[in-house]
Formats: structure tokens, sequence, C-alpha cells
């Protein structure tokens, strides 16, 4: 089955439609115009060459503790949504990013490489004058996140990586690349790594909504441009790092994100990594398990400010 547009259901950045009740329509009344819901994002800012070339993205809370956070493969910001309802907005201003080819950037074209999008994030931050934040990354952005740290170590203030693509990259064998590749275009491949991902344990709607995500987030040439990123780039001189860096993975993702050797890359990189398992979720924690997501960012961010 070729990719195709998949109704993206629930929660607030979807569009729903009501209708006025029957008792308050009359025979030669129009129907009442398709109202969409409230979005739970206020005043999101594209990205483009419009936005002086930065990166589409959104700020939430008024909080002193800054929180850049950024998206994976097959999600846009919209994979973050469940959580948003759980930070504290009074003490976290939370800095949604998406990249190139993602979101609120899909108009934005690039080269779709690692240093690419760790100078947009960077240079995004100093347009908006923020001088030091604490980062947060998922699968593909963790390597992100990392190298980000690694180049700006004065500006980082705590790193929180969600099931992150580890600092010596994601290794894939030709089987494995091809199944990533059809991964792009074609919704079976998309729904067997996204149920395998969370250990097939959930059912046809869970199936039906994060396929939506996925399908609404990129485009082809930006996922493609970042699946070569994650699958042939790895972290340099690792042993910079200086802010803290916690790591957390779900019980019921693949083996690759919550191994032995998964584990050992990051203590070998980072000596002073920590680690934390969510028992009862894949990898989408966010989307799983939103209200220990949420928990997680703050007691980290805490801690280092």
């Amino acid at each position: 089955m070729k990719r195709r547009n998949v109704l993206k259901m629930s929660l607030g950045a979807t569009t729903a439609f009501v209708t006025a009740p029957a008792s308050a329509q009359s025979e030669k009344a129009e129907p009442e115009a398709a109202t969409p819901a409230c979005s739970p994002w206020p005043a999101p800012r594209p990205g483009g060459v419009g936005a002086a070339g930065l990166l589409g993205h959104c700020r939430i809370g008024t909080g002193p503790a800054v929180c850049v956070v950024l998206h994976e493969w097959l999600g846009d910001h919209v994979n973050w949504e469940p959580t948003l309802s759980y930070f504290d907005p009074g003490r976290h201003t939370l800095l949604f990013v998406d990249l190139r080819g993602y979101g609120w950037s899909r108009g934005m074209a690039g080269r779709f490489e690692l240093g690419e999008a760790t100078d947009d994030v960077l240079r995004l931050t100093e347009q908006l004058q923020i001088s030091r934040f604490h980062l947060v990354g998922h699968s593909m952005s963790g390597l992100i996140a990392q190298q980000i740290a690694l180049q700006a170590p004065d500006r980082i203030q705590s790193v929180t990586l969600f099931s992150p693509v580890p600092p010596t990259g994601f290794h894939a064998d030709d089987a494995a690349m091809r199944a990533l590749n059809a991964v792009v275009d074609d919704d079976e491949a998309a729904s067997r790594a996204i149920s395998s991902r969370t250990s097939n344990r959930y059912g046809a709607g869970w199936l039906q909504r994060k396929l939506g995500i996925a399908r609404s987030a990129a485009t082809s040439e930006a996922m493609r441009g970042y699946l070569k990123m994650f699958t042939t780039s790895a972290i340099v001189d690792p042993g910079r790092l200086t802010a803290p860096l916690h790591v957390v993975s779900g019980a019921q993702d693949i083996p690759f994100y919550r191994n032995e050797a998964f584990r050992s890359a990051f203590a070998a990189a980072y000596p002073h990594a920590t680690f934390e398992i969510i028992d009862d979720a894949g990898h989408y924690t966010m989307l799983e398990t939103p209200v220990r997501v949420a928990s997680i960012i703050e007691k980290h961010v805490a801690a280092a400010t």
C-alpha cells in the first residue's frame, strides 16, 4: 500500500467539525459552517524564507527554564501534544522546533544533514535571544541534540534524550535499509515499523493515529535525507560534552534502543550519563506515557538549573 493521506484523529492540532444541534436548525436555515477545533499551539511561527530562514517553532510557557524540544523521524511537534498539559508553564518555557521539511518547517528545503540541523537550531535560539537552554531530543533528533551540546557547550544546561540514536549512529544492513526506505512511501511498511517499536501491543486506532502523524509530518525528500543522516553519521569527540545527559528508553521498543550495546555506546561516550527505562512504553513515550515524560523532563531540568 503506497503512501496516502491518513486522517489525523483526536488532539487539538487536528481538525474537528461540529454542526448546530438539530433543535436549533430550521428547514430554511443554512447548515452551520465547519468550525476547526482550538489548537493547543499558540501562534506557531512557520519557518522558511519569509521567516529569515529560521526553523518553524512555537513557545509554550513563560518560565525561566527554557527547553528546546526536537522531534523524531516519523513525526513532528504533534508527537508532543499529549505532554503539554503536564508541564508547569510558570517554571518552563518550552520551545518546540520542527526541522527542515517537517511540520512548521515543511516548506524549507535543505541537505538534511547533521551539521545543517545543528546550525539551524543554534541560529534559531540566537535569533530568539536565548543564551542558555535545556535540550530535549527524540530518536533521530537525539543525535542532533548531542551534536548541538558539543558544538555549543557553554549554552547547554542539560540534555534529555528519549529513545535516541546513540553517538555511534544507527547502523543498518542492506535489508534493514530497504525496510526503512520503504517506510517513506509505503503505509504497510510504516505500520510495521510503528507496531514493532511498541511491541505490537496497541490496536487499530493507535496505529491510524500514529501513521497519520507520520504522513502529515514531513516531505518524502526530508525523510530520505534524515534517514541517510542518522544511519551514516556519528558523533566525533563526544568527550567534550559537559552538560548533564539523561537517556530514557521504552521497555517495549525494539532491542536496538534498549539493549546493552545501546547503553554501552552512551556510557563510553559520556561517562556521566544517567539512564532510565519506562516499563509501559515503546519508542513513542511522549504519546504512550505523556505524564511520565513531562515529569522526567521537569525533574532533569530542575536538577540542572
